[in-house]
């Protein structure tokens, strides 16, 4: 595990992009395509953002980028609350990407054939490869959870099934998910995480008692061991 810590927000975007640019360019040396899931909320939007500059776009190869999403809350594409929306709104829309290599999570369709659908894709994708995306980028919220991972809630203890659809009674909603074992077999993840809000909450995932019931980001143990949290000073103020 490596943390790297920023003073700020903006400071947070930067590193992260340097970061990301130079693993996009090392993979691509490799490989022929770059494998990425990416996260909402408002820590990733200001990352978008500074990637759609001509600073940060001119710099990575959008062309062989392939994108994807860790988790969906069930509402139309047109709704603000839509992950895809957001990353469209404030990314996808602004660099020359290929438009058949960017997979959003059904909305459109009933939540067990969303599912199925996107599970087709992501088998499809990564069936018989050593690792699953290059890239998970993850969240955490202020009850620990990270994707459509809640505290009680079985979707947590999913160890067989890439794919989950539940019914989140806290937010009267369907969410949509990758679950646990389709993300740590991945080459990499990085946790994003702003905010003095998300103090205790980090602190419980990296140091309290193993309880990923009411810590759910505890569960996202890449099989590679390669994983990245960056954060901001007021995020990691609990851990000095």
């Amino acid at each position: 595990m490596q943390t790297i810590v920023a003073k700020n927000t903006d400071e947070l975007s930067r590193l992260f992009a340097d970061w990301l640019v130079e693993y996009i360019e090392e993979t691509l040396q490799k490989q022929d395509r770059f494998t990425l899931s990416l996260s909402g909320g408002s820590t990733p939007k200001k990352l978008y953002q500074l990637l759609a500059t001509k600073e940060y776009a001119e710099k990575i190869d959008w062309s062989r980028l392939h994108f994807f999403w860790g988790d969906e809350r069930f509402v139309p594409f047109t709704d603000d609350r839509n992950n895809a929306k957001m990353t469209f709104d404030e990314l996808l829309d602004h660099v020359p990407v290929n438009k058949d290599f960017i997979h959003v999570m059904r909305t459109d369709l009933p939540p067990d054939e969303a599912v199925e659908d996107y599970n087709i894709k992501l088998h499809k994708y990564f069936d018989g490869r050593q690792f699953t995306f290059d890239l998970v980028m993850l969240g955490l919220g202020d009850d620990a959870h990270t994707l459509s991972l809640f505290p009680g809630y079985p979707v947590i203890d999913e160890n067989h099934n890439w794919m989950s659809a539940f019914y989140l009674e806290e937010q009267k909603m369907y969410r949509i998910t990758l679950t646990k074992p389709v993300v740590n077999k991945s080459s990499r993840v990085a946790f994003l995480v702003s905010g003095s809000g998300k103090t205790d909450a980090l602190k419980a995932v990296l140091y309290g008692d193993k309880n990923p019931e009411k810590y759910p980001a505890q569960v996202i143990q890449p099989v590679n061991d390669e994983l990245y949290w960056f954060l901001d000073e007021a995020a990691a103020a609990a851990l000095q």
